[in-house]
């Protein structure tokens, strides 16, 4: 049997990947925040005359807010720790209530969180209760009272609030993860839809172009051999028509490859698990080199077999359209083909010398080609770059990352309302109506509009933690202040003065002179006690012992302002003949 511990450590969370020194400084503020408000709590209890050894509390103040910074860390630990200063000093309430709030709103199985809250509030009210003789109030119900106030308002409330808040967060991240699943498996669906109509158009242009082209080739054979005797001058003419109609056959089964489903290229040049390495690389060289262009090959750096198929695929498209182009227009030149791997990008860089006889007008290429390498390329984060040398030659140069970051929103299929992988196999660029890349149509923000959004939530959610706190601190300070004001100060009738005592001590259990008493007591007062230096006559609440006379006492102390004699006597009052009365 597994038995679980509720007050083991938490898992330590690493801090994601774009974390900056502004989450640092973050944490920071919020920590300073919470010992200011202890602080403030401090001087507030401090103010009210309810805070007893107050240096004493002041360094479990400082001890707790060493202990606030490793909250996240060791969330379970310091929350019991701070629990138990929370009963010696009111000072570290807020303190707890943040850890409090941490616990609660990382804890995810509802058990362990409960039992965390219980444990700390317990404490508290324990470890009010047993330092209430030293730093609290008494008798001892008033220190209960005390701990339960501080129970309340440093671990209940705050703990309340913590696990809302954490539930919410993983409520909107599930909602979140489902939005994304079924946002993936539209896409799936869109991309099996379009996968399957392309394949059906393949097929439908294979069955009535192919088939006609088909004819054309054979029909052209025919006429071949019929003029290689009749008439030999027109010979050359149906040979052309062949070899052209054999292109356009060659040229239709690559188009009917592209418009196949993606990562099944079709026909001679079908892309495997070997596209894109260094021994495919080389074999498309030999085979320029075959054709009769002169070739060099300049690898730097290890193979490209244990990269992702997208990067590999884009070398290759990059090297064979290059060299494309230069059978099409510079077949004369020299061609240097250099690829440079290293652990963070390919650098593929094609080059060739300015061909003998320049091409006519009409025989320039549309562009399109270098176009679909382009967005290729810049798809997989990477550069590329074409455009003529000064000398008379062209270059081909394009930079891709070894470990392209996944297709962002703007690069799914439903993104920008085109076919994905027009371009062969691995998720190319769509192109627009104009065949170059079009601005996204995404309903999700850019990075650039998210970002304020996610700052002004977090300044929307410090201040409601800085007004909550603040709130939660005022309560603390009124709740200690009622239970220290409800609790008896006297325990029985304050003392009387005896004979010994220091005309201070007297004077403190409110013993004064009264003007109007001496003068009652003038001229009625018995002998002063040998060695009096002065006597007071307090207005003591003297009662009237008999119809016409009221009783004085008379305090008197010798020269060392020592009491040494306590007198009472009566004086006789005034009384007034009612009016009837008078003779």
């Amino acid at each position: 049997m597994v038995r679980t511990y509720p007050f083991r450590r938490f898992p330590r969370c690493r801090p994601p990947a774009g974390s900056t020194a502004g989450g640092s400084a973050r944490a920071v503020a919020k920590s300073a925040g919470v010992v200011l408000a202890g602080l403030g709590s401090y001087l507030a209890v401090g103010r009210l005359g309810f805070l007893p050894y107050p240096g004493l509390q002041l360094l479990a103040l400082a001890v707790g807010a060493g202990l606030l910074p490793v909250r996240r860390r060791f969330p379970g630990t310091v929350l019991l720790a701070l629990a138990a200063l929370t009963g010696l000093s009111v000072g570290v309430g807020p303190i707890t209530a943040a850890a409090a709030y941490t616990v609660a709103r990382r804890a995810v199985r509802a058990r362990r969180r409960a039992r965390l809250l219980a444990a700390a509030g317990a404490l508290v009210l324990v470890s009010a209760v047993a330092v209430a003789p030293w730093f609290g109030p008494e008798p001892v119900p008033y220190a209960v009272a005390l701990g339960l106030v501080l129970a309340s308002t440093a671990v209940v409330v705050p703990g309340l609030v913590g696990t809302a808040h954490g539930q919410q967060r993983r409520l909107l991240r599930a909602l979140r993860e489902r939005g994304d699943a079924a946002e993936r498996a539209r896409r799936l669906a869109d991309s099996e839809a379009r996968i399957h109509e392309r394949s059906r158009i393949a097929a439908e242009m294979h069955d009535l172009v192919g088939h006609r082209l088909s004819l054309i080739s054979l029909h052209a054979g025919g006429l071949e051999l019929a003029l290689d005797r009749a008439a030999p001058e027109l010979r050359e003419e149906a040979v052309l028509v062949r070899r052209t109609t054999r292109d356009a056959l060659r040229e239709l089964r690559q188009a009917l490859g592209v418009l196949g489903p993606l990562g099944r290229d079709t026909g001679p040049d079908a892309l495997t698990d070997a596209t894109g390495t260094r021994a495919d690389v080389e074999a498309l060289v030999a085979g320029s080199r075959d054709g009769g262009i002169a070739v060099r090959l300049e690898w730097t750096g290890p193979d490209l077999d244990a990269r992702p198929a997208r990067v590999r695929r884009a070398v290759h498209r990059l090297v064979r359209e290059a060299l494309t182009n230069v059978h099409r227009y510079a077949t004369a030149a020299h061609v240097t083909v250099a690829v440079v791997h290293d652990d963070a990008e390919v650098r593929v860089t094609v080059r060739n010398g300015a061909p003998p006889h320049p091409p006519a007008a009409g025989e320039a290429g549309t562009g399109r080609g270098l176009t679909g390498l382009r967005e290729r390329v810049e798809l997989l984060g990477g550069s590329f770059d074409a455009a003529a040398l000064p000398s008379g030659g062209f270059r081909v140069a394009a930079t891709v990352p070894t470990e392209p970051a996944e297709p962002t929103e703007r690069d799914r299929p439903g993104a920008a309302g085109a076919t994905e992988g027009l371009l062969g196999d691995d998720g190319a660029a769509p192109l627009g109506p104009a065949g170059v890349h079009g601005p996204p149509d995404t309903d999700e923000p850019s990075d650039k509009d998210v970002r304020p959004d996610v700052r002004e939530r977090r300044t929307a959610d410090a201040l409601t933690l800085a007004f909550g706190l603040v709130g939660l601190c005022v309560l603390m300070v009124l709740g200690v202040a009622f239970v220290y004001a409800a609790r008896p100060h006297q325990s029985g009738p304050p003392p009387l003065p005896r004979v010994g005592m220091t005309y201070e001590q007297v004077a403190g259990l409110g013993v004064l002179d009264n003007a109007a008493v001496r003068a009652a007591a003038t001229g009625h007062e018995p002998p002063r006690p040998a060695g009096t230096a002065g006597c007071i006559y307090p207005f003591n609440g003297a009662t009237e012992s008999h119809p016409g006379g009221l009783t004085v006492a008379r305090y008197c102390f010798d020269g060392a302002h020592r009491l040494i004699s306590i007198d009472r006597f009566t004086v006789p009052s005034v009384r007034d003949a009612t009016p009837w009365e008078s003779p």
